[in-house]
């Protein structure tokens, strides 16, 4: 009916009945809005999307105990709000500080700019989601080493995103100095005001506030559908936890629906136990809640546009970080903060022992994430490198990225990157290679990239461009947990051995 329209507009022509579908579905919305309107639902919450739902997302939230806010990972049901999410809601991507936790690894680049998954950068996590749940307006904002990052994502994304009516892009926001702040970022809530003007460029009507170092797969529209039912000024992103785990995390605690009471940081004691909260509340069943009585914060949010700039601009005009200040202070301001449950897999990549676990897990034959989801791909960066090729090697439990090499040699348990190169007479396991930048030609008489013949390397990582000799032996030996020897070419954390990236092991070099 539609087409047929804009031809009958174009040809002066009779415009055309629409049919039945289209008349039942205007109906619909029609008589919806007029309940709501009845119903004393502000006109600004009746245009935010509040009890919108279409019959699809009414039938999927009747399916669920009332008062569930739990998030459905699989991306099976299309969830349609008004006005669209394409439309009213911008993604911001915090990419994080100097992190010196995942050093050496932030030496030359920033966190999100990480590899990840052979193929992979951390920030194509977030970004894919992003693109997954319609949300096709994305910054990402960093101060740190933004070259690669920045290169990554105009190569990866810009001229994919979006469509002729929904133009969407994604782009890198660096922190810069003006007349007004002289100042880089001092933090998660810093970086967003001094951005604030660019953000209402964008007539969003919700800000959905992301970071670029976890690893999970979520869509957006269930958080933001939630945010807009209960009319919340801030939805808070939770995990469940055990009580083993919570007391690293900041928790929070909630009353019979969901909304957001107290908040504390890292507690231990009486604190913690203070925290219990009964998670049955958000959708988890009696079991699972009695295995995992607290709520942590992803570190994910959706701020009401105009809650954004009051509490930004008015209230805590100097507050530089959203988890500890802003938030809380928002909920003792009165706002509605609302807790919002995501029951799938979560890992904050923040450490060398956590970017490590993670990587090698994807090897399982059941990983905790996988990127072989066809309803919810991760997206990256076309780089059309021809196939890998494995000569009379022997290989298990690994996974392989494109454009490799490997010739008879044992990869076991391992994570290969781009353009890796392993010799001949190798031994890999429990290992991240992360490959290399580009191919190059050998000159005789130097290291090549990549790994020399004969060679063994046991559980370590190995960043990009890395020169290991021949007969090198990188194994901790003598179960070394840390060390510093950046000079050298390698430092170890939580007994990993991580190889700087272009650093260069001479032959025989045992580590």
């Amino acid at each position: 009916w539609f087409r047929s329209a804009r031809h009958s507009l174009h040809q002066n022509l009779p415009f055309p009945q629409p049919n039945l579908e289209v008349r039942m579905a205007s109906t619909i919305q029609q008589s919806i809005l007029a309940k709501n309107t009845t119903q004393g639902i502000a006109s600004r919450d009746a245009l935010r999307g509040a009890k919108l739902a279409t019959p699809v997302a009414r039938r999927a939230s009747a399916k669920a105990p009332k008062g569930t806010t739990m998030a459905l990972t699989s991306f099976q049901e299309e969830i349609c709000l008004s006005p669209p999410v394409q439309q009213s809601v911008l993604g911001v991507i915090l990419g994080g500080g100097a992190g010196t936790r995942l050093y050496p690894l932030t030496k030359m680049r920033a966190k999100p700019a990480v590899p990840l998954g052979a193929n992979y950068r951390l920030i194509d996590i977030p970004v894919s989601n992003c693109i997954n749940s319609n949300v096709n307006k994305i910054y990402c904002l960093t101060q740190f080493n933004s070259a690669s990052l920045n290169r990554h994502l105009s190569q990866a994304y810009n001229a994919n995103v979006g469509s002729y009516q929904n133009q969407g892009f994604v782009e890198v926001l660096a922190a810069q100095q003006s007349p007004t702040n002289p100042e880089w970022f001092q933090g998660t809530a810093d970086a967003v005001r001094q951005y604030l003007w660019l953000f209402n460029e964008s007539n969003a009507q919700e800000y959905l506030i992301l970071s670029g170092d976890h690893l999970y797969r979520m869509d957006y529209q269930e958080f933001i559908a939630k945010h807009r039912e209960v009319s919340a000024d801030i939805t808070v992103g939770a995990v469940p936890m055990d009580e083993e785990r919570a007391a690293a995390f900041g928790l929070m605690k909630i009353d019979d629906t969901g909304k957001i009471i107290d908040f504390a940081e890292k507690p231990t004691g009486e604190a913690l136990k203070a925290m219990e909260v009964d998670t049955t509340i958000l959708g988890l069943d009696e079991e699972r809640a009695k295995e995992m009585p607290y709520i942590a914060s992803m570190g994910i949010y959706v701020f009401r546009k105009e809650a954004m700039d009051d509490l930004l601009k008015q209230h805590f005009p100097t507050a530089n970080d959203f988890g500890s200040e802003v938030i809380p202070g928002a909920k003792d301001l009165g706002m509605h903060v609302q807790a919002f449950l995501f029951d799938g897999y979560w890992e904050d990549i923040g450490t060398i022992k956590a970017f490590y676990d993670s990587n090698l897990n994807l090897c399982t034959k059941e990983p905790n994430f996988s990127f072989y989801d066809h309803k919810a791909p991760i997206y990256t960066q076309s780089r059309y490198l021809p196939p890998s090729k494995l000569m009379n090697s022997q290989i298990t439990q690994s996974i392989i990225g494109d454009g490799c090499y490997i010739e008879s040699s044992k990869v076991h348990h391992s994570v290969i990157g781009l353009r890796s190169l392993i010799s001949a007479g190798c031994t890999i396991e429990d290992t991240l290679l992360m490959g290399a930048d580009y191919f190059e030609q050998s000159i005789e008489g130097s290291v090549p990239i990549g790994i020399g013949e004969g060679s063994i390397v046991k559980k370590a990582i190995v960043d990009k461009n890395a020169r290991i000799g021949k007969n090198v032996q990188i194994v901790n030996a003598k179960g070394v947990s840390e060390a510093n020897c950046e000079d050298e070419g390698y430092i170890i954390k939580d007994g990993i051995v991580t190889i700087v990236k272009d650093a260069v092991i001479p032959d025989g070099t045992i580590i």
